[in-house]
């Protein structure tokens, strides 16, 4: 599986309201995208709605379960439409190293994610059993209603992207960018 995001930083007076109604427009098509795993469609506002967060973003995050499903959406009309709206981003993709569903997921009202450093010389299998102790223990024992860890080795980076049912557990991941979730497809009824 590969996870996927781009992010648009928003003027500080931009009315995060055009965003929740394009949302609320276009959110469903989504709903039952073939190979689409799951879509959070991300947002986060510099008027303190959203924890820790001093400016306004829009930033969907994607799970794809292949490299077919992902450029198929990237070069056809739904991100041709992002594009046309808000301009040309960079695109962030991450090979899932672990994956673990709580419950609920639909439940879902805020996410975090992490992007972490892989120090030069690491052993991946260790940074994917790392990863996968971590995904484990932030559904069973930190309430995560999904856990994610993904890594690029182009900047050697992690990605860790959690969905979580309240803000009060989102917030407490530290260092941690934290959204609110305006609508979550989940065509792989995961």
């Amino acid at each position: 599986m590969i996870a996927m995001q781009y992010s648009f930083v928003l003027p500080a007076d931009y009315d995060m309201s055009i965003i929740e109604r394009r949302v609320r427009e276009r959110g469903h098509v989504f709903d039952d995208m073939p190979s689409l795993a799951f879509k959070a469609f991300l947002i986060a506002r510099k008027d303190g709605a959203t924890p820790g967060r001093h400016e306004n973003l829009y930033a969907p995050f994607y799970l794809w379960e292949n490299d077919q499903a992902m450029t198929g959406f990237l070069c056809g009309p739904r991100f041709r439409a992002v594009v046309d709206a808000f301009g040309w981003p960079l695109v962030r993709t991450w090979t899932t190293m672990a994956a673990e569903q709580g419950s609920a997921l639909g439940a879902a009202r805020f996410a975090t994610r992490e992007i972490v450093p892989v120090a030069p010389f690491t052993s991946l299998d260790a940074l994917r059993d790392r990863e996968r102790r971590s995904s484990a223990a932030a559904t069973r024992d930190e309430g995560a209603l999904y856990a994610l860890s993904a890594f690029e080795p182009t900047g050697w980076t992690v990605v860790r992207f959690r969905l979580w049912r309240d803000a009060t557990a989102s917030h407490e991941t530290g260092g941690a960018q934290v959204y609110e979730v305006a609508h979550l497809s989940n065509p792989a009824g995961l």
